[in-house]
């Protein structure tokens, strides 16, 4: 479809009001103890998902010897990500060069990964190598730490759009977590926790217990985020040709309305009072033609993975499952509509100044 490059969009701005999300990281504070006398219970976590981006490497890497100029050139793109991956999966850990992507991967890897079984020799198993992976980074999610949470659920969403990129669109199914390291780390949460079902949204019977304050701030500001993005989305239908491409703008619109809905929900049985809509939103550029509402649609579902990236940090259980999967969808979203995203969707790119902004 519609090809703005990452730097175009990156100098567009966001939406006025909505799509800046601040207070959410869910990062938690000192508890009073000496915290350097205990052991980091990401490392086990990390070096977990660190041993599948090592699979997924090998993999790329028997697949590439066997593959033409064209074809290696996007999945020498896609392995580059990994190598991102891994540099920031591999914070942490103890042993030396762990930023240094090694060769064949060490045997007994997350559930889910590939530590057994056939090669991956083409691209169509390579694809489905990387769809696996995106469902295994989630199975720790709940045990992690806000801050790792946020980086496994940006990591499985560029596991995603590697996977549908190679023509691998099949569900994301999380496996069964591994038992408990013998350390004494907490267990991972459940498989059935972190899918996106009925139990991240309120039901009508009982009275649920009030949301966390910072659950609450993460949801108010997904909802500002929704809200700016239907009011987007009813702009780039006026523009769109009649055809696909203005069914893939109603369907977008329809979407954002359902999860908007959702978080209002949410709140609302949480206690909160939910944040209303503008009565109308500033664009970030001017909205002329189908080209540039295409480019719309693109800016809208980039700043919103930075939105849901956010409240995995702020959430857990099975509504940081529900927001990991928000951030995948709007991630696979942007790219359907042209994006070019990092290599970490909804996170800053390694070594940006996040005190400079592109002039338009």
């Amino acid at each position: 479809m519609l090809s703005p490059t990452r730097r175009t969009l990156l100098g567009l701005g966001a939406l006025t009001g909505a799509l800046v999300l601040s207070g959410c990281t869910g990062g938690g504070g000192s508890d009073g103890g000496t915290r350097a006398d205990r052991p980091d219970p990401d490392l086990p976590l990390r070096a977990r998902a660190v041993a599948t981006t090592d699979t997924l490497l090998a993999d790329y890497d028997a697949v590439l010897a066997g593959s033409g100029a064209a074809q290696a050139d996007r999945l020498r793109t896609f392995r580059a990500d990994l190598v991102v991956h891994r540099v920031a999966l591999a914070t942490g850990l103890p042993s030396p060069g762990a930023s240094t992507p090694p060769n064949p991967p060490s045997a007994g890897g997350p559930p889910g990964s590939r530590s057994t079984g056939p090669a991956v020799n083409s691209v169509a198993a390579l694809a489905a190598a990387e769809r696996q992976a995106a469902g295994a980074r989630l199975a720790d999610l709940d045990a992690a730490s806000p801050a790792l949470a946020k980086l496994l659920a940006s990591v499985s969403a560029s596991d995603a759009l590697h996977a549908a990129a190679l023509g691998d669109t099949g569900r994301i199914t999380v496996p069964v977590p591994a038992p408990a390291p013998s350390d004494g780390t907490a267990p991972s949460a459940s498989a059935a926790s972190l899918a996106p079902s009925a139990s991240a949204t309120p039901s009508a019977a009982g009275s649920p217990a009030p949301l966390p304050s910072t659950a609450t701030a993460g949801l108010q500001g997904a909802l500002a985020a929704e809200h700016a993005a239907v009011y987007g989305y009813g702009v780039v239908g006026a523009w769109l040709p009649a055809g696909a491409q203005r069914q893939d703008g109603y369907a977008s619109y329809a979407a954002h309305q359902a999860r908007r809905d959702d978080w209002q929900r949410l709140l609302g049985s949480g206690g909160a009072t939910p944040t209303a809509a503008a009565p109308g939103y500033r664009l970030p550029f001017q909205v002329t033609n189908a080209a540039t509402a295409g480019q719309l649609a693109a800016h809208i579902e980039t700043q919103l993975t930075g939105v849901y990236a956010n409240l995995v940090a702020a959430t857990t259980g099975a509504l940081r499952g529900t927001a990991a999967t928000s951030l995948r969808e709007t991630a696979l979203s942007a790219t359907h509509w042209g994006a070019d995203l990092s290599a970490l969707p909804g996170l800053p790119e390694p070594g940006a100044d996040p005190s400079a902004s592109a002039s338009g």
